[in-house]
């Protein structure tokens, strides 16, 4: 495990000095509940700023602040995939925070590049698969290996994925899988694992949660997730898929038109810091952090040990793709039935 070099002290006087004029901030987040509430009370402590914090999917924060563009009701959007974020950024939907990102990890800053500044890399999720080894032996069946184990019969009415719709892990799946084998392949395989799903949630968390439990076989989700459950002591495997999987750069970005603009740079600096970034393991967050100097688990997630793609996120995280792959999921997946969570 890494050590911190960073006292809170020291940078909650720099936050504080920055953020003094502005004592609340409206904060979205795509992370999970329990990582969403630790930094909200923490950034409280160390710089006096109150945080109204709500939690959402990916794309439902997209649709809202959308919806809410020259009258945004939140300052700041903290976490989820970046491809979403990349979008709100080409739509002119957020603003660059003017953060220095430069002690940040290459993929994080290369994230702030493509946005001109107005995405900021907090974290990578590497997205796999996920399997209860208790609930595979009761049913006599093979533990998956790769995303085209998904599609065979023998796995029907066995699998959970969430709906790309509301969720960015379901969105990187469609875009991993596009990416891996072409799009009309990957659309008919798409097709094909549908038929075996036995619920398509809306947060992109709840399936590996759900497999935990034992209410379902096998999950598709992102790997740090997956881990904690892991830890927690539920029976469960993790699987990284043969042909190769994609990956998130969670994000955070600074809704355009926020009044709080210094409490919202106040933000970035602290999520994007090792002393907050390493706070995560308190809460069970075992993603791979974009600070170099921020503590990591022996048991997270390794990139150099997983089968990646190049994932293209200029291209995935362009608002005309996005729409063009939701809407042909929707005609040629969604459209042929199954169970939505609402």
């Amino acid at each position: 495990m890494k050590y911190l070099t960073v006292s809170a002290l020291a940078l909650a006087a720099s936050l504080a000095a920055g953020a003094a004029s502005a004592q609340s901030l409206n904060v979205v987040c795509s992370n999970e509940q329990a990582w969403c509430d630790l930094m909200a009370q923490n950034f409280k402590i160390d710089t006096g700023i109150d945080v109204a914090m709500v939690r959402k999917s990916t794309g439902e924060v997209l649709a809202q602040i959308r919806a809410e563009a020259g009258n945004p009701k939140i300052d700041v959007w903290w976490g989820g995939t970046g491809d979403p974020h990349l979008i709100a950024a080409n739509e002119g939907l957020t603003v660059a925070s003017g953060v220095d990102t430069s002690g940040l990890l290459g993929w994080a800053r290369n994230m702030a590049e493509m946005s001109e500044g107005r995405a900021v890399g907090v974290h990578v999720g590497l997205l796999g698969m996920m399997y209860n080894t208790e609930v595979l032996a009761e049913k006599g069946l093979p533990a998956p290996t790769c995303w085209r184990d998904l599609a065979k019969p023998e796995y029907r009415g066995e699998v959970t994925v969430s709906n790309p719709q509301s969720s960015g892990t379901a969105y990187t799946q469609l875009a991993t899988l596009v990416q891996l084998f072409g799009e009309d392949e990957a659309f008919q395989l798409l097709g094909e694992i549908s038929a075996n799903v036995n619920q398509h949630t809306k947060s992109g968390s709840a399936p590996g949660k759900m497999a935990a439990r034992g209410e379902t076989t096998v999950a598709v989700g992102f790997m740090h997730d997956m881990v904690n459950l892991k830890k927690q002591g539920f029976p469960v495997e993790i699987v990284s898929p043969c042909e190769g999987t994609g990956y998130e750069v969670g994000a955070v970005s600074v809704i355009n038109g926020t009044p709080n603009m210094e409490a919202a740079k106040a933000w970035v600096e602290y999520v994007i810091s090792a002393e907050a970034q390493s706070r995560g393991l308190e809460v069970g967050v075992f993603n791979i952090p974009s600070n170099p100097g921020a503590a990591t688990d022996p048991e997270a997630p390794d990139m150099a040990a997983v089968k990646l793609i190049d994932y293209d996120f200029a291209t995935y995280g362009a608002s005309e793709t996005r729409e063009r792959l939701l809407e042909r999921w929707e005609a040629e997946v969604k459209a042929k039935g199954g169970n939505f969570e609402e």
